[in-house]
């Protein structure tokens, strides 16, 4: 009877243990963007050795992808380069997108070596748009010193990278017009397709453009003056692809998010932002 009376006091107490056990070891599901990786995977790496945390990062489908895995319930975190459009929200409606900004990055176009030697370190939107539409085809016709065929690597549609670039060269990403290039993924992907290919251009992250295998160049705005895609140019936003980077969670922050998010947002947080080449936030606001 002694024992019978202990197992019904014990068993209670263990069972709810047990259910407080499960949820707390529940991982933390990370996705999105390329970009916003970098930091938020090595702050999983410290909090997974300092807290014991479990945290699973991944970059399936980039931005799209974040905001939709999160939007379906999927993950408890999103990373997105790009904001959440009216669109996104419509789609997802039981889904109170909350972006929070860690730091700031800009989109660079990118050229291989070759193309920088040929003489070309520079573009405006006109020259832009008609070498996107196809109407221009050639280095040489935009400023470079020979004849040089442009080799032109897009952006998957849906990626942060690829929605800053037409956002500003259309308006919106839904004014872009179709075109039949061949497609890159993530920064990796873009920036060694670059450099392995003569006459390249795609669009990348501009903290992964390194001077070395491939080129950042600079843009010509109305007034003729060529602004590249620098630090301070960055952080006033001079350069016209500059753009916020954000991790996103379903309403407030809780649990293992808030965690995150209040990791990314202190001190070592925005140190690891700006190791990884992008602006931390109090360089926005100096």
């Amino acid at each position: 009877m002694r024992i019978q009376a202990t197992m019904k006091l014990f068993l209670p107490l263990f069972f709810s243990v047990l259910s407080l056990t499960s949820i707390s070891a529940a991982p933390l599901k990370i996705n999105g963007s390329t970009t916003v990786n970098l930091p938020v995977a090595e702050a999983a790496e410290i909090l997974r050795t300092e807290q014991k945390m479990e945290i699973q990062v991944d970059t399936q489908g980039g931005s799209a992808g974040g905001i939709s895995m999160l939007g379906d319930g999927l993950v408890q975190m999103g990373m997105s380069s790009k904001p959440v459009s009216e669109d996104d929200r419509s789609k997802y409606p039981k889904c109170d997108f909350r972006p929070i900004h860690i730091g700031e990055d800009a989109v660079a176009l990118i050229v291989s070596k070759d193309v920088w030697e040929n003489g070309v370190h520079t573009l405006n939107k006109t020259q832009l748009k008609d070498i996107y539409e196809g109407r221009v085809k050639n280095w040489k016709d935009v400023g470079g010193e020979r004849a040089q065929r442009i080799a032109f690597f897009n952006k998957e549609p849906g990626r942060g990278t690829w929605e800053v670039f037409v956002h500003w060269l259309y308006g919106s990403p839904k004014a872009a017009p179709q075109v039949n290039f061949p497609e890159v993924g993530g920064n990796e992907e873009t920036r060694s397709k670059v450099a392995s290919t003569p006459g390249a251009l795609s669009q990348l992250s501009a903290s992964w453009a390194d001077g070395k295998s491939v080129f950042a160049l600079a843009l010509v705005g109305e007034d003729g003056v060529p602004v590249p895609p620098e630090s301070q140019n960055i952080a006033t936003h001079k350069y016209p692809l500059s753009r916020p980077l954000f991790v996103l969670t379903n309403g407030e922050p809780s649990g293992g998010a808030k965690t995150m998010v209040d990791f990314l947002l202190g001190e070592r947080g925005q140190a690891l932002v700006q190791k990884h080449g992008y602006l931390p936030l109090k360089a926005l606001h100096p």
